[in-house]
């Protein structure tokens, strides 16, 4: 198997993406309803972060969020750090950037904005999700806000492609969802559009 690198993830960025084909990979429910967005949806940005460790492999950047508020449907779940479009950003890729900013204290300054990946309808929370791939040269330092972010997690791009397929059961609002594909980041379950968003990613990072 081939190394993930920049060059072959920037290479599969400037071809068709993958979008569903991958992201239903590691969907928790096969439906259409992740590409069902309403007209009047939230729209949210995501950015999903690269950077390279000192041996050079490169390494995706997650938030752990915390769970204290009683009205987030996503509380205490991992994901890309970014929120829901405000009316002074001049578009969603501002909003990305914005919330990465306010949720991790990394400057935009800092990073490549490498382009878009596939939108994906979280229909649970009605967000809209609009994901960004950037990239920085440098491992970054994080000044997480608090109220927002337990702490963020790093991980190697490559370790997740070798991955074998995980399942579990999650118990989640009272309920639970059985046999959901999931990727293990040490004791943690990266799961939902997250993990969809993910496994994108890591089709552009595969040989095309």
């Amino acid at each position: 198997m081939q190394k993930a690198t920049l060059p072959r993830i920037i290479s599969g960025l400037q071809q068709e993406l993958p979008g569903w084909q991958a992201q239903k990979l590691m969907t928790p429910l096969i439906t259409e309803r992740y590409r069902q967005a309403k007209p009047d949806s939230k729209q949210a940005g995501v950015v999903a972060l690269l950077y390279p460790e000192a041996d050079g492999e490169l390494h995706l950047v997650y938030i752990k969020r915390t769970a204290h508020h009683p009205d987030d449907k996503h509380g205490g779940q991992i994901s890309f750090p970014g929120g829901q479009a405000e009316a002074a950003d001049k578009d969603i890729e501002e909003t990305a950037l914005r919330e990465l900013e306010e949720e991790l204290g990394i400057t935009r300054t800092k990073l490549e904005v490498l382009g878009s990946l596939t939108p994906l309808y979280v229909y649970v929370s009605d967000f809209l999700v609009h994901p960004f791939l950037a990239y920085t040269a440098e491992p970054p330092e994080f000044d997480i806000e608090v109220a927002e972010v337990a702490y963020p997690i790093t991980w190697s791009i490559q370790s997740l492609i070798e991955q074998p397929p995980y399942l579990t059961d999650i118990h989640i609002r009272g309920g639970v969802i059985k046999d959901v594909p999931y990727y293990k980041l040490d004791g943690e379950v990266l799961w939902g559009a997250t993990a969809m968003m993910t496994s994108e990613i890591l089709e552009l990072a595969k040989s095309r």
